[in-house]
């Protein structure tokens, strides 16, 4: 009977992930959608000049912009999403984001004086950057003895409560950042509003290719795969983690550590988008269970592929005018986040 169960299981896995293969493949081709369209015949030659590195022409031009943005959306998700499967395993909390913590109002502290000052791109990235570290580090010394809950063989219950300090932390010191924020805006020339406006809605207009966020996001999931069985360990059996084995300080040091950097490296390339962290690493629970082998790169695949399509919704619904994707990530997000919610109180019930 277990291995029947077993069985199932393992195919219900595997037509999930053929499923999912399929829609991220479709999802890809989408994100080659724009308010002007490729003509199909010119699409081969466009790639071959793509991978000789000599485009040629307006579609080979166009490709390369569009296959940019695409993969600037995609790590883009890809990293909130892992970062929010991290950040929930941190406070053993489901409805946990990676904006809880502060780092991206930190980010965005750091931007939007870059832009304020009217820098140069570089400077508006290092200081997005710099601001998430600064809150990070904040964050870290103000709760560093939270973050090494459960010493001992802590009662669950105590470890909730020291969750819950590190959370009202961060949510204290966003709330500063925010403020901050506000003060900038408002005095901000009538030039830069609007460009500082959208870098705090979330928005990928202008993004290219970057190897800097795909090597944080491949390192940081090799190492979160590495440590799937204490993640699990940690989930289902938290009483008990400590007697198992499990080094729970260091494993919460490192899932706060990649969150904070993950989120980072997501705000400098694509502005504060949020929802994403919040309601994928729920569709995948749902969808996979909550083994964390598993949960890990089904959350980087689905939060990728669900931000290429909020981009190519927000690049075309409207077209020729743009929108913000962070808006779109916002009405896909409420209404999901709000229905995952009621199946929450309903199996609590």
């Amino acid at each position: 009977m277990d291995a029947f169960l077993a069985s199932t299981r393992m195919r219900r896995r595997s037509t999930l992930a053929l499923l999912g293969a399929c829609a991220l493949l479709a999802l890809a081709i989408a994100g080659l959608a724009g308010s002007v369209p490729l003509p199909l015949a010119e699409l081969p030659h466009a790639f071959a000049g793509l991978l000789t590195g000599a485009p040629d022409g307006m579609a080979a031009t166009l490709l390369d912009l569009r296959l940019g943005r695409a993969s600037s959306a995609f790590v883009t998700g890809a990293a909130l999403a892992l970062a929010g499967v991290m950040m929930q395993a941190l406070v053993r909390n489901p409805l946990a984001d990676p904006y809880v913590l502060g780092v991206s109002a930190g980010a965005a502290v750091g931007a939007l004086a870059a832009l304020l000052f009217g820098a140069a791109l570089w400077l508006i990235d290092a200081g997005a950057l710099l601001g998430a570290v600064a809150i990070s580090l904040l964050l870290y010394l103000l709760a560093r003895r939270d973050l090494g809950g459960m010493r001992g063989g802590a009662r669950s219950g105590a470890q909730t409560g020291e969750s819950s300090v590190l959370l009202l932390t961060g949510v204290v010191l966003a709330s500063a950042c925010m403020a901050l924020v506000t003060l900038m805006l408002s005095v901000a020339p009538e030039s830069r509003l609007r460009g500082m406006v959208f870098w705090m809605i979330g928005d990928l207009a202008g993004t290219s290719w970057r190897l800097l966020p795909w090597a944080v996001l491949a390192a940081a999931l090799c190492m979160a795969l590495r440590r799937a069985r204490a993640l699990n360990v940690m989930a289902l059996h938290a009483d008990a983690a400590v007697a198992l084995g499990v080094d729970v300080a260091g494993e919460r040091r490192f899932l706060f550590l990649c969150s904070g950097l993950l989120t980072a490296c997501a705000v400098t390339t694509g502005g504060s988008i949020g929802f994403v962290g919040l309601v994928v690493p729920h569709a995948c629970r749902h969808a996979f269970g909550p083994d964390h082998r598993i949960l890990l790169p089904a959350a980087v695949l689905a939060g990728g592929g669900f931000l290429v399509l909020a981009d190519t919704l927000a690049r075309t619904v409207l077209a020729p005018q743009q929108l913000p994707v962070g808006v779109l990530t916002a009405l896909i997000g409420v209404p999901v986040f709000l229905f995952q919610l009621h199946q929450l109180h309903l199996r609590a019930r």
